[in-house]
């Protein structure tokens, strides 16, 4: 899973850059807010919030504008409506994509994600096409450092449920409601987290190269910068090359 690795290591580097122009602070206001409206305003008792205050720290979002969006979510503040949309589809290469979305328009969603996948050798499946597919997993990622065996047996140990050396990212899976725990337990150990999220994590992947490789770079970013694309996982192993483009 080298290519998706390093898939994800753009994107994290991306998101950082975008952040900058506010790109990926509207993005994770709606999911503050949204988490919030489902499950509560304290992050303590409220997994998913937590989880997306910990990815809007990490990028240098303000206090201030954490906290609106909290008291958006819990009714405190006036705040927009939005819905949860998981579209499912398939890209270049019969790769399978779980696209998440937020949006307070869901016909407007659909026909731009339907457009971007049409002109980029994509289309768009029906529920449940390619959702079994995927496992909804914690997911924790840090530098790889250290002894790798004695890193996956503190993994193991401090709860996860599996552990892997992904091309130089030790990639940490957990079940959903441990994920903060694994994290925090890691963190008691003075381990460096670089980033834990919720993911659907894909059964078995798919090897893309060449053009279809290209194509599929392309799908991904032009459906990520839809402002009301949240997170797009995949089911492929993509060739490094293309990334490189």
């Amino acid at each position: 899973m080298a290519g998706h690795s390093k898939w994800k290591n753009i994107k994290h580097a991306k998101a950082a850059t975008d952040a900058k122009r506010g790109a990926v602070f509207t993005k994770l206001i709606r999911e503050i807010t949204v988490a919030a409206k489902a499950g509560g305003g304290d992050p303590g008792g409220n997994p998913r919030l937590r989880t997306a205050i910990d990815a809007a720290r990490s990028l240098s979002m303000p206090k201030d504008n954490i906290d609106r969006a909290v008291k958006k979510g819990t009714g405190d503040l006036e705040g927009v409506d939005y819905v949860e949309i998981t579209y499912e589809a398939y890209g270049p290469g019969g790769v399978a994509l779980m696209i998440q979305a937020l949006t307070d328009n869901p016909t407007r969603t659909v026909a731009d994600v339907r457009a971007k996948l049409t002109r980029n050798n994509g289309n768009l499946g029906t529920s449940g096409s390619v959702a079994f597919m995927f496992d909804r997993k914690g997911r924790i990622y840090m530098p790889a450092a250290g002894d790798e065996d004695a890193m996956m047996e503190m993994a193991l140990d401090c709860g996860a449920s599996d552990f892997a050396n992904d091309d130089g990212t030790f990639a940490i899976t957990t079940e959903l409601s441990e994920l903060h725990a694994v994290k925090e337990a890691l963190e008691a150990k003075g381990m460096k987290i670089g980033e834990a999220k919720l993911e659907w994590l894909p059964q078995s992947t798919v090897h893309v190269t060449g053009d279809d490789a290209r194509a599929l770079v392309k799908l991904l970013d032009v459906l990520e910068d839809l402002d009301d694309v949240q997170n797009v996982e995949g089911n492929f192993d993509i060739d490094e090359a293309a990334l490189e483009d």
